[in-house]
């Protein structure tokens, strides 16, 4: 049985030429080895499975090659090929920063610089994951990247450049990696397949590329995944189905139900995708993603970035025309919203039927805030109200207001030559009555006829014994209902001005705010016992005599407390019920 090995180190790059999706940086390298033109120290920074450590063995054998095709290539036949190929070669040295990346494995490699290469020319040292050297290491191989022996070349490989300090930044030359298409991940893959004899739908390699990312490792990892689940062979449902990829044509479907408004049906297509096992989260990310292509193909310029299976790209610019571009909007930021939302939400299928709710009555939300809605289903527009305009008619020399007839709609005739006069409607002495006013003739003249109605009963002016007697009644009242503020009242004196005006003379500030508290109270008792709407009053604070005049004293906690009890009953009233115990 032979040994199997994964497809992506079988058919690892053994020459520049068969990099994919690199060209510029393999074009680069081989016109310097060729040209005699090298530097001293390189970086190769990108994503991940995008070739930099191969291209750094590549660089490194050719470099070596006793006989290089002049186009820089190595010749894989001479003994220094034939030695690296087989992992023998002395002249490279691969060191794994993420494991080596203390200052001793930094000086270790140092002293093997100084030893000059035996059997070949240059000695090349591959330093993989070059970012996770820590900083003493970084400074303690300063020197060394600077000035090397004439006969030592670094290769720095990373996936994190932002990570490397500038001073080894400056002392490289810096090849950036890019990600790799899907076009040249599908053709790279074909070609394997090919080789394989592995029976193969092309469309499924498309959804391998899509979900590799860029990464031609992925890639192939993925597609031995999937030959060993399909029994040998590439399909595209066997493909969905292990990768756990929605097939597009549920978001077809749900599309057409959604914009129908046929709620039913859509929560049927969410019920069938959920028994598959296919959790809410991607359903959301993958219907937005669908949206998201749907918006791109309304644009000619932008359906170069459409980045589907190519037997949909027709059915997705299709269904493009049909929809408006609002909605794709619209949606595609309600499934945004509710994807940042969904992991918060404890109930996760209601939160996606929410969401499908919504969109399903999204395009008539659309239509409402266009005014675009039938007015059968809709609600009615609303009318201007009909006016007439009313126009100046002259009587005996004086100008009063008569409707005239006019259509509705009209804007007003301007009237400038009316006399101002808050006296115009009203008819003088002797006049003839305007027979054209109809009912409102009669009733000014009522009005003009009427005797003015006896008073029921006179106001009542402010007197002592009254005033009191409301007083003390309201005083009581604020007894009998606990009211912190009845000391307040009780302590307080009454001072009449006139027959509509009082003040309230209070002994300091707590009193007089205890008594603006029931302030409006008050005011409405008094003013319904004098019939007198008029009446009013100020809080102030009375003036302290020289003989009242005191130093206070310091009091004690107990004292405090006592003397806010005395002022305030209901609070040594809860202590009690409490039954709390004071901290004197």
């Amino acid at each position: 049985m032979n040994k199997f090995i994964v497809s992506a180190r079988k058919y690892r790059p053994q020459l520049f030429s068969t990099v994919v999706g690199q060209s510029y940086i393999t074009t680069t390298l081989k016109n310097a080895i060729r040209n005699k033109q090298l530097a001293h120290a390189f970086l190769f920074c990108g994503p991940r499975g995008v070739g930099k450590t191969t291209c750094a063995r590549i660089l490194a054998k050719a470099i070596n090659c006793e006989n290089p095709a002049p186009d820089g290539e190595a010749c894989n036949i001479c003994h220094s090929c034939v030695s690296f190929n087989e992992g023998s070669s002395l002249n490279i040295h691969e060191l794994d920063a993420a494991s080596n990346n203390s200052v001793d494995d930094i000086r270790s490699l140092v002293d093997q610089v100084r030893f000059a290469p035996q059997p070949g020319k240059y000695k090349v040292y591959i330093i993989d994951e070059v970012h996770m050297l820590s900083s003493s290491a970084f400074n303690a191989f300063l020197k060394t990247l600077e000035e090397p022996p004439p006969y030592a070349i670094f290769i720095l490989a990373t996936t994190e450049k932002h990570k490397i300090l500038p001073t080894i930044l400056s002392r490289c030359q810096v090849f950036d990696f890019k990600r790799i298409t899907n076009q040249d991940i599908i053709d790279h893959l074909l070609e394997i397949c090919d080789k394989e004899n592995i029976p193969t739908e092309k469309s499924a390699l498309e959804i391998i590329a899509q979900k590799s990312e860029g990464c031609m490792r992925d890639a192939l990892s993925l597609m031995d995944k999937m030959v060993s689940f399909s029994d040998g062979k590439l399909t595209y449902a066997d493909t969905l189905e292990n990768l756990n990829i929605l097939d597009a044509g549920y978001y077809f479907k749900l599309l057409e139900a959604l914009r129908n408004q046929q709620l039913a049906e859509s929560l049927l297509i969410y019920d069938e995708i959920n028994r598959k096992g296919f959790e809410g989260d991607l359903l959301l990310s993958g219907f937005a993603e669908f949206i998201r292509n749907l918006l791109i193909c309304k644009d000619e310029k932008a359906s170069r970035l459409l980045d589907v299976v190519e037997d949909f790209k027709e059915k997705y610019k299709q269904v493009a025309r049909d929809v408006e571009g609002s909605y794709l909007i619209s949606a595609l930021n309600l499934l945004s919203e509710s994807e940042i939302h969904y992991k918060a939400a404890r109930n996760k299928r209601l939160h996606v039927e929410l969401t499908l709710i919504k969109l399903s009555y999204l395009n008539q939300a659309l239509h409402l805030s266009a005014g675009l809605v039938d007015k059968k289903k809709g609600t009615e527009s609303v009318k201007p109200v009909a006016y007439r305009i009313i126009a100046p008619l002259e009587i005996k020399g004086k100008k009063v207001m008569q409707p005239i007839p006019e259509p509705a709609y009209k804007e007003p005739v301007p009237v400038t030559s009316i006399e101002p006069s808050p006296k115009l409607m009203i008819e003088e002495p002797g006049m003839a009555p305007a027979t054209s006013f109809g009912a409102l003739s009669k009733i000014r003249q009522e009005v003009v006829n009427r005797k003015p109605a006896a008073v029921s009963s006179e106001l009542k002016p402010l007197e002592d014994i009254p005033l009191m007697e409301v007083w003390n009644q309201f005083t009581s009242d604020l007894k009998k209902n606990k009211n912190s503020a009845a000391q307040s009242f009780e302590s307080a004196e009454l001072r009449i001005l006139d027959e509509q005006r009082f003040e309230i003379l209070t002994n300091n500030n707590l009193e007089q705010r205890f008594v603006e508290q029931e302030k409006r109270k008050l005011s409405d008792l008094l003013q319904g016992k004098f019939r007198n709407k008029n009446i009013s009053f100020s809080v102030i604070i009375r003036e302290q005599s020289a003989d009242h005049i005191y130093l206070e004293k310091t009091l004690s906690k107990r004292e405090q407390f006592q003397q806010i009890a005395e002022m305030y009953p209901l609070l040594k009233e809860l202590k009690d019920k409490l039954k709390l115990e004071l901290d004197y």
